[in-house]
């Protein structure tokens, strides 16, 4: 059991790591070299949907902001061949996770190689994909629709014997979600620079709750988010090579944003874009 804000329930490990339905782990090397390919070349002639989506996310990049909602691109009948080189193309970004939606649905989220852009799988809670979509955003829509329902602020009893700095922490943090307006700087508790006692941090944990959203992040290192059972609260939590938490902190924010691409990622993302188009697909 790992220390920090956020303690995973036994099992609950592998949820944070979710691969797209019927995909199989795909190796750096091939994820980079597969439209070099023969056979991609040969997808790549028969897969004309493709060829016809590569410059409507890229039209899509050059003028979507940060601040602004998404698109998004519906591939859910799309033929096979077609979503299987969508998947090749675009490859796995930094940012993966899952969002259990109000509805009951669960929405798979992970990020290409062009930050900005995502592949969203969502399915019932059987684990039957109901609808398969691309969008570009800063980040899926259907993160901040899966917190939508949260509530908006915290009650809680008394302290528990032992407790050394939970009160103050929970007036700080309930002050915070009181005053926060989306577009707000984030505000940051660190615990790992904060004396919290097992006793303060298991209050703490009950007192917010599990919410409905977990990414993972990649970049320097691995970052996991973790929504909080009360609006705009997340646990944010880094850790090394040795999967042992190095930073431990509670954000106060619409969304953190180490999970956000920004707006020079979609310029970015649209130059990479383009120039795949140009090299594979026309």
């Amino acid at each position: 059991m790992k220390a920090g804000f956020w303690i995973a329930p036994q099992g609950d490990d592998a949820a944070m790591t979710v691969m797209p339905i019927g995909a199989e782990p795909l190796q750096s090397a091939r994820k980079l070299n597969y439209l070099a390919t023969r056979s991609a070349e040969e997808m790549i002639r028969r897969c004309r949907r493709t060829a016809t989506l590569l410059p409507e996310l890229a039209d899509a990049l050059a003028v979507q902001k940060a601040d602004q909602p998404g698109r998004l691109f519906d591939i859910t009948d799309f033929p096979n061949d077609d979503r299987e080189l969508i998947t090749q193309t675009l490859g796995e970004g930094e940012v993966a996770g899952i969002a259990a939606l109000p509805s009951g649905l669960l929405a798979q989220i992970q990020e290409a190689v062009m930050a900005g852009v995502w592949r969203i799988r969502f399915t019932d809670p059987d684990g039957r994909l109901l609808a398969d979509y691309i969008e570009v955003a800063s980040i899926p829509a259907a993160v901040r629709q899966a917190c939508s329902a949260l509530p908006a602020s915290i009650s809680h009893g008394p302290a528990p014997a032992g407790a050394m700095n939970v009160m103050p922490v929970l007036t700080e943090i309930g002050d915070r979600i009181g005053r926060y307006n989306n577009g707000d700087p984030a505000h940051i508790i660190t615990f790992s620079l904060f004396p919290m006692s097992p006793d303060d941090m298991g209050f703490l944990q009950a007192t917010l709750g599990a919410g409905p959203v977990q990414l993972t992040s990649r970049g320097y290192g691995t970052c996991r988010v973790v929504a909080a059972g009360v609006r705009n609260i997340w646990s944010v939590q880094f850790y090394n090579a040795m999967d042992t938490i190095i930073l431990d902190t509670l954000e106060i924010a619409e969304i953190p944003s180490v999970a956000i691409a920004a707006e020079e990622d979609f310029r970015d993302s649209e130059a990479r874009l383009r120039d795949i188009e140009e090299a594979y697909f026309k």
